[in-house]
């Protein structure tokens, strides 16, 4: 990659005393993960609890990342302002938004519980200062997205593609509590509000999108139940477990502009971009995502060659 772009897994600084997207000094600041105007609007006291990897639970409210005082009032807050207004508003507001804008979003959210988790592994010599003991491909993978997410201070040019698959759906039950998930080595992301949800994949160059597409036409505008959400989510959670590749890009900076150019997926690889899907595997996520239903494995996969689906038809992938 031909740039100067900030790459914090170069020298693996998740410090304090630097922004966590710019490098720069943090004057000091820190921001919220969740943001106050969204504990604010979902209800939530702050003092709700999430369980890291290192298996330290932590207060919403407490979970802080260090930023530059310039870029968060100029660059930081604005983006803030521009997604509440679209969750004031529902799924009217959130399917105007740009792709780029949400990617720009959840990116930052799902960094910003990196950058904890990666503080929290050093801090407990699980993880070496030079990141030694951890997989070069997820070096690789997060060091993309943190380059990707400087698009929202300076400007970063996507050539013909994008990076990411995003889902909006509209839901049918308007009061939908305020829940999310994440998965941080496939970042994956999905968040059900209100009258909408939304399902991320940040770094497949679409592929997931492509993967589920049946599906999404079947769906297209249409509200989902609360079991069809969370069963498209599941579906998404897998398939970007089965992602087999690690997507490469060719980075040139010109006239202050970083110009990002996938490289080919299939590479020098004849196996298909995805693993083969087991219906057994699926059916323990879908599983998990429908524990509120007490939906159990052997009533998901009674029928081992079709497991229990609330689409009509339920257009899964062929199983292996």
């Amino acid at each position: 990659m031909n740039h100067s772009l900030y790459n914090p897994f170069k020298s693996f600084d998740f410090r304090n005393d630097k922004c966590f997207l710019s490098g720069n000094p943090t004057s000091p600041l820190a921001i919220r993960v969740l943001p106050d105007w969204l504990i604010n609007m979902a209800g939530l006291t702050g003092e709700e609890q999430i369980k890291l990897l290192d298996e330290s639970i932590r207060s919403y409210k407490s979970l802080m990342v260090p930023v530059n005082a310039d870029l968060y009032a100029e660059m930081i807050l604005p983006l803030e302002q521009k997604i509440e207004s679209a969750f004031e508003l529902g799924y009217k507001g959130i399917s105007a938004l740009s792709e780029v804008d949400l990617f720009h979003w959840i990116g930052k959210m799902m960094y910003s519980f990196l950058y904890i988790e990666m503080q929290g592994a050093i801090r407990l010599k699980q993880l070496s200062g030079d990141g030694m003991n951890m997989s070069q491909g997820l070096m690789h993978k997060f060091g993309n997205l943190h380059l990707m997410l400087q698009g929202i201070f300076r400007e970063i040019a996507f050539e013909e593609f994008k990076p990411w698959s995003i889902v909006v759906v509209p839901l049918e039950n308007e009061e939908t509590g305020f829940s999310f998930r994440d998965e941080i080595n496939t970042l994956i992301f999905s968040l059900k509000f209100k009258d909408f949800g939304i399902v991320a994949c940040l770094q497949d160059n679409g592929m997931n999108k492509r993967y589920h597409q049946q599906l999404l036409e079947l769906i297209q505008d249409k509200p989902l139940t609360d079991q069809q959400f969370e069963e498209l989510a599941a579906r998404f959670f897998y398939s970007a477990y089965l992602f087999n590749r690690l997507p490469e890009y060719n980075v040139i900076e010109a006239n202050n502009v970083a110009y990002i150019d996938p490289m080919p997926l299939r590479g020098i690889q004849n196996k298909p971009i995805f693993d083969e899907w087991q219906h057994k595997t699926y059916g323990q996520v879908l599983e998990n995502f429908w524990k509120p239903y007490e939906l159990t494995l052997f009533e998901i996969i009674k029928d081992p060659r079709a497991p229990l689906s609330f689409f009509e038809p339920s257009l899964l992938p062929d199983a292996g």
